[in-house]
């Protein structure tokens, strides 16, 4: 089971203390998850003034921050509309990128979603395919890429926990028929993070948590960093 660390998100950073629109910072802060058990990084570059952001430069001083902090471990981004609305627009700035992660998020329900996985793939970045609704599966179904993903992300809303996993295990059992062979990758967000967690151990999926989904530790207190959620999702996956 891979273990992901979702390490800022879209979040402002006074949301929390250990949330910085600092690259030197938010990697440090990516080690310390590392050195307690996440694989991988799943970042969201900001530019100068802490927006989410997929220019060129930004792109480049967060991944190579990170890759510097946590040497050996994969680096990925978000291409999330929320940072760049236009799609042309949005693929003409990705495909300027000259430092590249070794993994890109793209949301299916966003348009463009086709032309950027396969620019993507095409510079020898993996495609980690986002669904969070129907919209977003029936596009990905309808892909000529979607066999050439790394992996799919079944990403819950913040929802009750009563409802996350009938919600979850139809998006999944649509994404096996589909592709049987990708990797699947269960999150939630706030109220459905740890939920989805949770089941996601119980399928042995992969999973990831940090403080882009939630805030807050299993038991509800507030979590101190991104270590402390990775740390308690390590002893979830092991039973404690």
């Amino acid at each position: 089971m891979l273990l992901q660390a979702c390490i800022n998100g879209a979040r402002d950073a006074r949301r929390h203390p250990a949330l910085s629109a600092d690259e030197a910072l938010s990697a440090e802060h990516a080690a310390r998850a590392v050195a307690v058990g996440a694989q991988e990084i799943h970042v969201h570059p900001k530019d100068a003034a802490g927006r989410d952001s997929l220019a060129g430069d930004d792109v480049a001083r967060w991944v190579l921050a990170v890759r510097s902090a946590c040497p050996g471990v994969p680096v990925g981004v978000t291409t999330g509309a929320w940072a760049e609305p236009d799609p042309d627009r949005r693929a003409a700035v990705i495909a300027a990128w000259t430092v590249l992660p070794d993994l890109a998020s793209v949301n299916w329900h966003e348009a463009g979603a086709d032309d950027i996985a396969a620019m993507l793939r095409s510079r020898g970045v993996g495609v980690e395919a986002g669904i969070w609704d129907g919209a977003g599966l029936h596009a990905w179904q309808r892909s000529p890429v979607r066999g050439d993903c790394r992996r799919v992300l079944v990403e819950l809303p913040d929802e009750a926990a009563a409802t996350v996993s009938r919600h979850a295990e139809g998006l999944i059992a649509h994404v096996k028929r589909e592709e049987p062979a990708l990797p699947i990758l269960l999150h939630g967000e706030e109220r459905s993070a740890w939920p989805a967690f949770d089941l996601a151990v119980e399928r042995g999926l992969d999973a990831r948590i940090g403080l882009e989904d939630v805030l807050t530790l299993p038991d509800g207190r507030p979590a101190p960093d991104n270590a402390s959620l990775v740390r308690a999702a390590v002893a979830r996956m092991r039973g404690r």
